[in-house]
């Protein structure tokens, strides 16, 4: 049984919470994987360590002496050892990275030091394994991740050892040169090495207790979510809510491990809990409610659309031939709409008169200023009147709806408003919901 346990910028920020993260490691003898990222910011005006070496590297192909650029970040990290009153040295590891940087080793090569130096501090201080990601995280020649080679190579090198950390954010093609993940690339590490390993749990340490129901800056103190299934997750980080990177779900969900969302600042609250299942008729009917800003919609209209065989697929080919991508066409007899974000009808300008040659549609119009929520819940299959519950509360606070779309799996209602209603709606749909089964 082994646990692995990823911990964010946040969480390794000072010595401080070096010495937090130690303590919840040596607390568990199943969490034997750590996966760290590079220091975040210590306090509102401070600067993450991956944003200083960003600038550091573009500050040397300016010209700039890379010794100096460098020198508060070799600080930052100096002052961490001292401080936990470590005896190694990090100077050799500088000036290799000094020495990179000075032949345009890259960014990717750049940002991926603060993970690789954080590493190297956090398993000298809890007596661990160091594991270069970059000799175990494999991607192709072009760029992409290489799951397959990554698994096998995990799994073998990982089995060598009874406890590690590797650091996340980044591994390496084939030639050697460093590429790192997305945004969110940490997270992604935790998950294929909780993949690799047949990992138990994956615990995924921040400076949040987990999700809550509605985002803090609109909602006052919205209630936690306890447990939460990978499906639900999904649509809810990919309409906003940001604790765990969506991508980071896919590993862990085929392998059916379960991800805790825990706060290293409170170790013993009991975060959330994301599961390839959970209980199908839960105490509550939704589980979250999430949404983004800045779409527009592309409103068609013409006679037997129904019956035009063909009528669908010549417009999503359009859009696949432009390189567009939609994010949800809720359709009618005679109409249909086509949501996006705002963004691509400016880099597309002439999407529209496409559409009107391929489609040939009676009318055709466009509305900006678009705004989707989702409203999340496994317990809304099960419970009858949750739509007309949503649409009552947002008639009776005169805010309009202008799309709808539900999923097949009745798990999600996505509604699009005003833009200028957006954080308006999302408070009353939780007050609906929340403060009526809670007994407010």
């Amino acid at each position: 049984m082994a646990k692995v346990v990823k911990f964010g910028g946040s969480s390794l920020a000072d010595a401080n919470q070096f010495r937090k993260v130690a303590e919840i490691i040596h607390s568990d003898k199943h969490r034997r994987y750590v996966v760290p990222s590079a220091p975040g910011k210590r306090f509102g005006a401070d600067t993450k360590v991956t944003d200083m070496l960003y600038a550091c590297y573009d500050a040397v192909l300016g010209g700039g002496d890379a010794l100096k650029e460098f020198r508060p970040i070799a600080a930052r990290f100096n002052e961490i050892i001292s401080d936990l009153e470590l005896t190694i040295s990090l100077d050799g590891e500088y000036d290799r990275i000094i020495e990179s940087f000075k032949k345009k080793s890259g960014r990717d090569y750049a940002a991926s030091r603060g993970e690789y130096l954080s590493g190297l501090i956090l398993a000298n201080f809890i007596g661990y394994d160091f594991v270069d990601a970059a000799k175990a995280v494999h991607f192709k020649p072009d760029g992409t991740f290489d799951a397959d080679l990554t698994d096998a190579s995990l799994s073998m090198i990982l089995g060598g050892y009874k406890r590690a950390v590797l650091p996340g954010f980044y591994g390496a093609k084939p030639c050697g040169t460093i590429k790192t993940f997305s945004r969110g690339g940490s997270d992604f590490t935790g998950s294929i090495v909780a993949k690799a390993i047949g990992a138990s749990l994956y615990e995924n340490w921040t400076d949040v207790s987990g999700f809550l129901v509605a985002d803090p800056r609109i909602v006052e103190n919205p209630a936690g979510i306890e447990t939460i299934t990978y499906r639900e997750l999904r649509e809810l980080s990919y309409m906003g809510a940001g604790v765990l990177h969506e991508d980071a779900i896919f590993p862990v969900r085929e392998a059916k491990i379960p991800i805790n969302i825990k706060n290293t600042n409170e170790p013993r609250a009991h975060g959330t809990m994301i599961t390839p299942s959970a209980d199908s008729d839960p105490a509550r009917v939704i589980t979250g409610i999430a949404g983004r800003k800045n779409f527009s919609v592309i409103h068609i209209e013409k006679d037997e659309m129904n019956n035009e065989i063909g009528f669908l697929r010549r417009i999503l080919t359009l859009f696949e031939t432009e390189g567009v991508n939609f994010e949800h066409i809720p359709t009618g007899i005679d109409t249909m709409s086509i949501v996006v974000g705002s963004g691509v009808l400016e880099k597309h300008p002439n999407l529209p008169d496409l559409i009107l040659k391929v489609a040939r549609p009676g009318h055709m119009d466009i509305e900006h200023n678009l705004a989707l929520i989702a409203v999340v819940g496994r317990g809304m299959r099960e419970r009858r009147g949750t739509a007309a519950r949503i649409f009552a509360a947002l008639a009776h606070n005169k805010i309009n709806v202008r799309t709808i779309d539900q999923g097949s799996s009745e798990i999600n209602i996505i509604i699009g408003v005003n833009e200028d209603d957006f954080e308006q709606a999302i408070r009353v749909i939780y007050d609906m919901f929340m403060l009526a089964e809670d007994g407010s």
